[in-house]
């Protein structure tokens, strides 16, 4: 009889998990709410939040609503770590988004790995996806992709000499390598490779040096701050040197911060930056927009390609769950894989079994800013 019972009890236990599993799924998000990274993990949470009423009010994903859980992890390494694995071992999420920064992401890779549970980073750093966690992925553009589209500007205009000057963190240290790798390849002389740290507040002494070798251009590599404050040195020398920004800065923050020293400075963006200069045929202007029209009523700021990485990453796993059927961590897994030509508001994504970033070079345009705006470099 106890026997009977104890299995009866299991049943319906079971059926009650089964049934918890199926209304809803647990996406887990981890991001630089506060601290140095704010630019970026302000405009991701807002943006997940709203995706989240968005969907559950449409019906959820394949009739699941989304229970979103998110962790600021203040811009810091090791509140990180502990968010990531509060999301797996008491949480129990399927799948998880961010985190927003480069350094943080490649510093949680091996729990996931573990959990068997994917990761959807916004961070761009290409050793995230490179080479191929299965249970890694990302959504901002690679910076092997920039770098070649400012490469190829530089080439267009007749430079030769070439002057690098990279933040010291984990999305500078990426950047460092990937254009020592391609301005070799492609023939550049590079005659300066300058450093800087994260929390530096002025970059004369990097930038004189610069300026003592001559080069044709300098490309600059980081995220804000550091980037404005470099612009603004740039004009507080009087250099005339030209000054390429990575995608790093591709917001109106950086505008903000720079001022007027960020009048001319060109680097490549994602089509989410200057929306309305994408043509209406192109397939992603219709996410962009809904997105920019969705976000600015909500919140009443301006969008930025940040908050886009994380729109991204909620879109792949609608876009996985919905086709695929299941909230199964691993089932999210292979799906994702099996995403192709999906239009978002960085790129259009085709992942695959070897390729977890899923965008190409088209992912980029060129953009100038021209009396405080962006422009697209013809």
């Amino acid at each position: 009889m106890n026997r009977g019972k104890s299995l009866f009890l299991v049943i319906v236990l079971l059926f009650f998990c089964a049934t918890a599993w199926a209304e809803t799924i647990k996406i887990g998000a981890v991001v630089s709410v506060t601290g140095a990274a704010s630019f970026l993990g302000e405009p991701q949470k807002n943006t997940l939040l709203q995706l989240q009423d968005l969907t559950n009010a449409k019906g959820g994903m394949d009739g699941r609503q989304v229970e979103l859980i998110i962790y600021d992890d203040e811009s810091d390494v090791n509140k990180c770590v502990m968010a990531a694995r509060k999301l797996l071992d008491q949480d129990q999420v399927a799948v998880v988004i961010g985190p927003s920064i480069s350094g943080n992401t490649l510093a949680i890779t091996r729990f996931f790995s573990s959990a068997q549970v994917p990761l959807i980073s916004c961070a761009a750093a290409e050793k995230i996806v490179f080479p191929v966690n299965p249970w890694i992925f990302n959504t901002p553009q690679l910076d092997r992709h920039a770098a070649l589209k400012i490469l190829q500007d530089a080439k267009v205009k007749g430079y030769t000499k070439l002057a690098i000057l990279t933040v010291s963190d984990g999305y500078g240290q990426a950047g460092r390598a990937v254009l020592k790798e391609l301005a070799k390849a492609q023939g550049f002389d590079l005659v300066a490779d300058e450093v800087y740290s994260p929390k530096d507040t002025d970059m004369t002494s990097q930038l004189t040096k610069i300026k003592g070798v001559s080069p044709e251009a300098i490309i600059c590599w980081g995220t804000n701050p550091g980037p404005a404050v470099v612009a603004r040195n740039r004009m507080q020398l009087g250099l005339t040197i030209p000054l390429y920004m990575s995608h790093g800065v591709a917001s109106d923050k950086f505008i903000e911060l720079a001022g007027e020293a960020a009048e001319g400075l060109v680097l490549p963006a994602g089509r989410l930056t200057a929306v309305d200069q994408v043509p209406d045929d192109h397939p992603q202007k219709t996410v962009i927009t809904d997105y920019v029209a969705n976000y600015s009523q909500k919140f009443n700021a301006p969008i930025s390609s940040f908050g886009g990485y994380a729109h991204d990453a909620f879109l792949l796993v609608h876009e996985a769950v919905t086709k695929g059927g299941s909230a199964n961590p691993e089932d999210i897994r292979d799906n994702l894989e099996k995403i192709s030509a999906l239009p978002g508001t960085s790129g259009i994504y085709s992942y695959s079994p070897d390729n977890h970033n899923g965008l190409d070079e088209d992912a980029f345009i060129m953009v100038i800013i021209e009396n405080g705006t962006w422009k697209v470099v013809p």
